[in-house]
């Protein structure tokens, strides 16, 4: 790892930082957040400013920023980047991916697959504008602010950065520091001036990542709670998203995930050690954001609750919440909902849970447990009755994730019998089918063993949106492909509204539907499988 010194600008003048949170959906930005909240406790002198190209319009994102650097002459950048890769089961850059690609790959009507056609190109050409885009703006920043410091040094990394590190380094200017995962202790050392050496990240131009860099653990931080005193001074947007209290505003309450889905990404990026900030300073923390008015808070985690052995921590933010008062809020989360019981789904309606998402993927055990998820559909059904019975009549989105591995025509009636229990148990109106075909990701065991499988070579490149790759990485495999294909045309066609609804209405209708039993039991795995679970 290439060493770097603070440089002869930071030497001469105090360090000041500004943090460039690079345009995504308008979603509360809370890393870029508590980065500068920790940066602040840790060095409470040195100057920093939050600077979100996401409340800016698009026309003026190069004059804005222009005018943030001229206004604060950085020595030290930070950018957050948060989306790259664009499927998604509905809406997207510039139209609907799945849509598109779909129509273009299974549309029988020469005229919906050139539809397909030319939709799939104003996706891909948005796709890769903004690619380009981001960088431009990385480097424009760079570039303007050595103005006034010319030893001004960069710091990428964010969401989209921990994936796709490896391919983004040759796309940056060298002496880029590309950072994956947290990147807390990454910016004491490099404001300390010592090594970086072992931290996650890697300089641009000067090196090569290490062999698995992703893989390694991240530091373990005790997460005190966010001084938004210090963040609003620093933040001149941070009022956009409290004006109208339409936003969910992030709170982190845990980071790690301890789990091995064999398509998930987050358990290599926040790492598998499941580290719980203290409830006392969660309460803390929403508390200066309820004092400005906000009563809608998303839980950030990974999981919520990612294993049964962290419940009682969960009952204990909960107590403290409603022990601070916090009577009148709503908050929702990704839930492993295999981990409840009767008393913590009492806790989660009097607290004000008002929507969760469950990604099941599958309503087949069978296929739960070949996909490497670790829960018991059964335990899932039997605390979803716990939360009905303790008084949730909110909205449930459940994601199901088709044909992953080795689904056939059993398990989709397997799936239709889980998700009608599911509509049995909350409300047909108020379970929300989210249907997904999973975008194959790098670092996963699903990316393993569609090498394994020779679906793809190992030098393919993950972020190429061309047909031929694309079609790969939009994980729908033959001979469930064209199958699923038909109908998920058939229900853009009839519902485009209620898409989910409609592909479960559809499967039903050609299928039919399994007993329930059936779709709670898991034989014993086939050949190919144990290839998959073998993947380290």
């Amino acid at each position: 790892m290439v060493e770097r010194g603070l440089g002869s600008c930071a030497v001469a003048v105090a360090d000041r930082i500004l943090y460039v949170r690079l345009p995504c959906n308008p979603i509360f930005p809370i890393g870029v957040v508590y980065l500068a909240d920790h940066v602040h406790k840790q060095f409470p002198a040195i100057e920093q400013q939050i600077f979100d190209l996401g409340t800016v319009p698009p026309l003026d994102y190069k004059g804005a920023l222009d005018r943030a650097i001229d206004q604060f002459r950085p020595t030290l950048l930070v950018f957050s980047w948060r989306d790259i890769q664009i499927y998604a089961p509905v809406g997207g850059r510039g139209g609907n991916p799945l849509q598109n690609s779909f129509e273009f790959y299974y549309g029988r009507n020469p005229l919906i697959r050139l539809r397909g056609a030319l939709g799939g190109f104003q996706v891909v050409s948005a796709y890769y504008t903004e690619l380009w885009r981001n960088l431009g703006l990385i480097k424009r920043a760079q570039k303007r602010s050595q103005r006034y410091c010319p030893d001004v040094r960069t710091v990428v990394g964010g969401g989209a950065v921990s994936v796709f590190y490896e391919q983004l380094g040759n796309k940056l200017a060298k002496g880029t520091i590309v950072s994956v995962g947290e990147g807390e202790t990454l910016l004491e050392k490099l404001l300390r001036g010592e090594s970086i050496a072992q931290e996650r990240c890697y300089i641009a131009g000067a090196e090569k990542p290490r062999s698995r860099l992703i893989h390694e653990q991240p530091t373990p931080l005790i997460k005190t709670s966010c001084n938004y005193d210090y963040i609003e001074s620093i933040w001149p947007a941070f009022n956009y998203y409290l004006a109208d209290g339409d936003f969910y505003i992030g709170v982190q309450t845990k980071r790690g995930c301890p789990h091995n889905c064999c398509y998930c990404v987050y358990t290599v990026v926040e790492g598998k050690q499941v580290r719980v900030n203290p409830a006392a300073e969660v309460v803390a923390e929403m508390r200066q954001l309820y004092d400005r008015g906000v009563r809608n808070f998303w839980f950030t985690d990974a999981q919520f609750i990612p294993a049964r052995r962290y419940i009682e921590d969960a009952k204990v933010l909960l107590r403290e919440i409603l022990a601070a008062g916090l009577t009148d809020i709503h908050w929702a989360a990704y839930i492993r909902a295999d981990n409840l019981d009767p008393e913590l789904a009492e806790l989660m309606v009097q607290t004000g849970m008002n929507y969760f998402e469950i990604g099941i993927t599958s309503g087949s055990q069978e296929l739960v447990r070949k996909m490497r998820m670790g829960y018991n559909l059964r335990t899932v059904l039997e605390n979803c009755r716990a939360l009905k019975a303790a008084g949730f009549n909110d909205l449930v989105s459940v994601n199901y994730s088709f044909n992953v591995i080795d689904e056939r025509e059993e398990t989709i009636r397997q799936t239709i019998a889980y998700h009608r229990e599911l509509e049995a148990i909350f409300g047909a109106d108020k379970v929300e089918p989210a249907i997904f075909f999973i975008g194959l990701q790098p670092h996963t065991h699903l990316e393993d063993y569609a090498f394994e499988q020779g679906v793809l070579k190992r030098d393919y490149n993950p972020m190429s949106m061309m047909p031929w790759t694309a079609k790969k990485l939009l994980w729908n495999p033959e001979p469930m492909g064209s199958f699923f294909g038909e109908v998920c045309l058939e229900a853009f066609q009839r519902n485009p509204y209620d898409f989910g609804r409609e592909v479960m209405q559809l499967l039903e209708n050609r299928l039919g539907r399994s007993p329930l039993a059936e779709a709670l039991t898991a034989p014993v795995p086939e050949a190919p499988v144990r290839s998959l679970a073998s993947v380290s």
